[in-house]
């Protein structure tokens, strides 16, 4: 059975690649327009959010978004999720309608065609760097200006395939007490079973998502933060937790 199994394995990671190139060569034009100006970021988005439509239903996947509480238009939000595959930057995208900007690794713009439109529409962290880090913060701040919000993945990056959930980051949670939006943990179910980092692996089937309570921060100020993030990271390692105990 494996001897089949490899093949698929090796021709679905194509095939993803491939979905993700079609829509950006056939849009190329328009999506160069809409990053011409940064008050344009919002049409962007919207073709960012077809664009990874159309990836995760090629790729065979059915997601299903489950809402504790729902974001209320022309308001800025800390979006934060685990991370677990590459297919998370599309899951984010169709579940939240908010424009959002990733915060996000800079090893990324490497990738021909995505990585021009990443390295022109996120904001790019060299986490060696403590002048990288703190650019970020600034750039964040003024898209949140803008009225924007921001999505981050706190752990920072992908934790190794036994990690269930991997220590978050502060950078998310002093952007929200700086600017007192609320934080929106999101748990990813099942993406590192669809389609992780690990090569041989992944396939069609259900991706679900939850957005859990929003987390305020009115009133809380910088030495908040660690419990802050404590406390997101808790919401959704028991989600995860609880969801790992029903399915085994």
């Amino acid at each position: 059975m494996a001897v089949f199994k490899y093949p698929f394995w090796v021709l679905y990671r194509i095939w993803f690649y491939i979905l993700v190139a079609i829509p950006i060569i056939v849009l190329f034009p328009i999506l160069l327009i809409s990053i011409s100006r940064e008050k344009w970021y919002p049409f962007f988005f919207k073709l960012a959010r077809f664009w990874a439509k159309f990836i995760l239903i090629g790729m065979g996947f059915a997601y299903k978004i489950v809402k504790e509480e729902t974001t209320k238009p022309n308001k800025s939000y800390m979006f934060i999720a685990n991370h677990t595959s590459m297919a998370d930057i599309m899951l984010m995208l169709v579940s939240v309608k908010n424009p959002f900007v990733f915060v996000g690794k800079k090893e990324l713009a490497k990738i021909p065609l995505f990585g021009f439109f990443y390295k022109r529409t996120c904001i790019l962290v060299d986490r060696s760097s403590a002048q990288s880090r703190q650019a970020v913060f600034l750039r964040a701040q003024r898209r949140l200006k803008q009225g924007l919000s921001i999505c981050i993945f706190p752990e920072g990056g992908v934790p190794d395939e036994h990690i269930v959930l991997d220590s978050f980051k502060d950078g998310a949670f002093r952007l929200a007490i700086n600017h007192q939006i609320p934080i929106v943990p999101m748990t990813f179910y099942d993406n590192k079973k669809r389609f992780s980092y690990t090569f041989f692996s992944g396939g069609p089937g259900r991706m679900k998502v939850k957005i859990h309570k929003f987390i305020q921060t009115e009133g809380l100020i910088i030495s908040d933060t660690k419990a802050l993030n404590e406390k997101a990271r808790a919401i959704i390692l028991s989600e995860l937790e609880s969801s790992n105990l029903k399915s085994s």
